[in-house]
């Protein structure tokens, strides 16, 4: 048998620590350790802040919205409007499920700017996060996107004194998102024609990734999409998880969970401190065919919540199986 070579160690890295770009986890270290980032530098940065907030938009408007876009929804925007009004020459802040090559954000050629909701952060309070970009993106040169970076190591005490969003944004100003088919958004129509490739070639590959997505209008905060293999509705609820589980358990024991014939609730997500109950929905089942009953679910659903009675054994045992078919999003 040949033996087996003695495994070199990693080169030393070849970039002071405060010049390392931040790159995707699985990446190799752009230090030229030889390692994954996530194992070298990104191992710092992951550390940066120790404070995990489980409810990152908790005293937004529209916090199961903000839940949806950053999970759930491909394409849409939403006008944000800030709590001490728009910096001069920044005509507008636009927040954007997806920017363009993963930027977190976007300050266009107009002064207007994009900030981008799904993507990695640095810390352990999404909120912080993407307030701290925004206010990058306020201060940027018009025409230049805003470049992920890791933060510097803090205190959670030190960490507290950054505004987040709840600190930046109005609160009293609506949450209404636009579902977009496509990411057309990324480009004014001024500009078409105009983009780089890489702008291009990114646009071509998330428009083609893109799931039909539409937001209902009768119910707050519920989301139909289609796949190949069937339509699902996807719906953030703002109850505690158990007592939502539990007027769950009671409607489906009833034979009551569904939103009609060929639907059936299939289990749920939980993402960001919310929980997310999703149905499976026949292919012919469009957007407009599930207002009416996701209505009436909501109806049903009010009053299995203001039950407390204990749960009977059936429902204990539905209760049992939505648990089992729980799957966590972050």
């Amino acid at each position: 048998m040949a033996k087996k070579r003695p495994q070199k160690p990693g080169k030393k890295a070849q970039l002071a620590d405060g010049k390392i770009p931040v790159v995707g986890a699985r990446e190799p270290c752009p230090c030229g350790s030889g390692r994954r980032y996530k194992a070298c530098h990104g191992r710092a940065a992951s550390h940066a802040v120790t404070e995990v907030v489980q409810r990152p938009f908790e005293g937004l408007a529209g916090e199961g919205d903000w839940v949806a876009l950053r999970e759930l929804v491909p394409a849409a925007t939403v006008e944000l409007t800030l709590r001490d009004g728009l910096p001069e020459g920044v005509p507008s802040v636009t927040l954007a499920t997806v920017l363009p090559l993963a930027w977190p954000a976007l300050r266009r050629e107009d002064g207007s700017v994009l900030l981008g909701l799904q993507n990695d952060t640095p810390s352990g309070d999404l909120s912080r996060d993407l307030a701290e970009t925004l206010l990058r993106a306020l201060e940027a040169k018009p025409g230049t996107p805003v470049e992920a970076r890791r933060l510097p190591a803090q205190s959670a005490a030190s960490a507290a004194e950054r505004p987040r969003l709840q600190d930046l944004l109005d609160p009293e100003a609506p949450f209404e998102p636009q579902v977009h088919s496509g990411f057309e958004f990324w480009v004014p129509e001024a500009e078409a024609g105009q983009t780089s490739p890489e702008v291009a070639a990114s646009l071509e590959r998330a428009n083609e990734a893109a799931i039909p997505t539409a937001r209902l209008a009768g119910v707050e905060w519920a989301y139909w999409c289609r796949t190949p293999e069937k339509n699902h509705l996807r719906w953030v609820m703002p109850h505690s998880e158990e007592r939502l589980l539990d007027a769950l358990a009671r409607l489906h024991a009833a034979g009551a969970s569904s939103l009609g014939e060929g639907t059936r609730l299939v289990g749920s997500f939980r993402a960001h401190g919310l929980t997310v109950p999703v149905w499976d929905l026949p292919t012919g089942m469009g957007a407009e065919d599930v207002e009416k009953p996701a209505a009436a679910f909501a109806e049903r659903l009010a009053a299995a919540l203001a039950e407390e009675a204990p749960l009977t054994a059936e429902e204990r045992r539905a209760r049992g199986g939505l648990t089992n078919r729980q799957v966590t999003l972050n």
